[in-house]
């Protein structure tokens, strides 16, 4: 009977994936929603790597450090607040307009227009002027000198550059609303079905190299299931992204000629915040007997099918200015003296004081089946150390309030990758609306690793840039309000008797998807 069901269940699975024959030089794909309208100065339902594919910005981040995309170059000023930038005004959009200064303009005037939604960026903070000087130069005054303002003009948005058509109103410098995307990056969105597919083709005009393929095709399909399956039945040629299949179809999948599965290096950080502003965990004695519970090594072996890497500092071992002391190695011995010193004595199956037992709540998303696998490890962790941990799965966006309001004592929580790694990422501490101050905000030394973030913006001099950043991630690693689980790398599947030479953008949220070939 249940083989039955499981057949059943199968084949109304398969009736859900396209059946469409396509064009050799046609690249299938799946997402789990449309890409969206495609703003590139918004964010959600916008899909980040969609924004990427359609739109460049003035510069470009290669992996290791900054090179020129819409800018062919520029000079800085010598109180590093004015950059003038060259424009290449050999490039033009996707719809024959030629690029200049004042499209440029044009841009920054509507990101600027919207400045509230960008408020997580320094550069947004300290943008004082943007102007174009003529046709093909452009200029930015900052009103204090900023290291990582060409990083965050890299980023996936919303420093993204769109044609004048594709403004709702001409007259108007305000990308609320688009009228369409138009960008120069690789990729032109012709065709979006809601809830089928979306359907891109090959920017004519593109500036850059471009592969063998010249048309892109993005089924919605929003089980991960029925992606898999597209997969192997050969209707769509590539899973990419987080979050696209999971790790059991990923190892599966590996082991059959017809599919690559590669991972990149590590990337982002997976994570558990703990609220130190919470009536429990507010306790340092309680966060540290938490991170010293927790058998990490069982969680990446079993859970995660050693595909990602121990973690035990915020950022991975390759990022600049990481935190090493002190590591919070799986020790239950220590765990318990720890409990111990915040007054809980094991009584029975759970620990106690003042006949009130330590009991606390691990959010997570309920559609993520990984975090939910790692939080049910979790909990079976610490209910050894006598903790009892309910474990709340959340909708996004109730998840999302939850963050926003402080309202937990233990998050799921991750970082964002390069170029973000580790200094957009410190800035966006500062904010409210992010778990990361959420958790802070209970530590005695908050105000003296928020000065420090501050002052790490306005630093110049690479000793001392470097000397705040180790000050800060040292003050957060010692306060104990993370819990490190892993490394994560990208990951991508894909039918190598249809496409070759796949490579891993230098950002999580860039498939090289235009440099691909078909195979021979």
């Amino acid at each position: 009977m249940v083989r039955k069901i499981f057949y059943l269940l199968f084949l109304l699975t398969l009736l859900a994936v396209p059946q469409t024959v396509h064009a050799k030089n046609t690249l299938t794909a799946a997402w789990s929603a449309n890409v969206g309208p495609l703003n590139p100065h918004a964010y959600n339902p916008n899909e980040m790597f969609a924004q990427v594919i359609a739109y460049d910005g003035l510069v470009h981040f290669n992996g290791k450090d900054i090179e020129p995309a819409l800018a062919k170059s520029w000079e800085v000023s010598k109180d590093h607040k004015t950059y003038t930038f060259k424009i290449n005004t050999a490039i033009k959009f996707s719809d024959g307009t030629p690029l200049t200064a004042q499209i440029i303009e044009k841009n920054f005037n509507a990101i600027m227009h919207n400045k509230d939604l960008h408020n997580w960026l320094v550069t947004v903070k300290l943008l004082q002027s943007w102007k174009a000087l003529d046709n093909e130069t452009f200029q930015l005054t900052l009103s204090e000198p900023y290291p990582l303002l060409l990083t965050e003009l890299s980023l996936p948005r919303p420093f993204r550059i769109l044609s004048p058509t594709g403004f709702v109103d001409p007259n108007k410098d305000d990308t609320t609303n688009i009228a369409k995307p138009i960008g120069t990056g690789p990729w032109v969105l012709v065709e979006s079905k809601l809830g089928l597919y979306d359907r891109f083709e090959k920017n004519p005009y593109y500036w850059g190299n471009f592969g063998d393929f010249d048309e892109l095709k993005i089924y919605v399909l929003p089980d991960a299931n029925s992606r898999i399956l597209a997969l192997e039945t050969g209707q769509v040629d590539i899973l990419f992204g987080e979050g696209n299949f999971n790790l059991e179809n990923f190892v599966r999948l590996s082991e059959n000629p017809k599919f690559d599965a590669l991972t990149s290096e590590a990337r982002l950080t997976n994570m558990v915040a703990l609220n130190s502003n919470r009536p429990l965990t507010k306790d340092i004695n309680i966060r540290k007997a938490i991170l010293h519970a927790v058998n990490k090594d069982v969680i990446i072996e079993y859970i995660l099918k050693g595909k990602e890497f121990k973690a035990d500092t915020i950022f991975n071992p390759h990022t600049k200015y990481n935190e090493q002391k002190n590591i919070y190695e799986y020790d239950l011995a220590k765990a318990k003296s720890y409990l111990e010193k915040a007054g809980f004595k094991q009584n029975g199956q759970f620990a106690e004081k003042d006949g009130q037992i330590l009991e606390l709540n691990l959010h997570y998303l309920g559609t993520d089946a990984k975090q939910k696998a790692i939080a049910e490890a979790i909990q079976a962790d610490l209910l050894k150390l006598g903790i009892k941990l309910n474990l709340k799965a959340e909708e996004m966006t109730i998840f999302s309030n939850i963050t926003k309001n402080g309202e937990f004592d233990l998050i799921f929580n991750k970082t964002w990758g390069p170029p973000y790694e580790p200094t957009s990422y410190i800035g966006s501490m500062l904010q409210p609306s992010h778990a990361d101050y959420q958790a802070q905000s209970g530590l005695p030394n908050k105000a003296e690793i928020d000065k420090n973030i501050v002052t790490i913006f306005k630093t110049v001099d690479e000793k001392e840039f470097a000397r705040l950043h180790y000050a800060v991630l040292n003050a957060l690693h010692e306060s104990a309000i993370y819990l490190p689980i892993s490394f994560e790398p990208d990951m991508v599947l894909y039918n190598k008797e249809k496409i070759a030479n796949f490579s891993f953008g230098p950002m999580t949220y860039e498939p090289l998807l235009h440099t691909l070939k078909l195979a021979k």
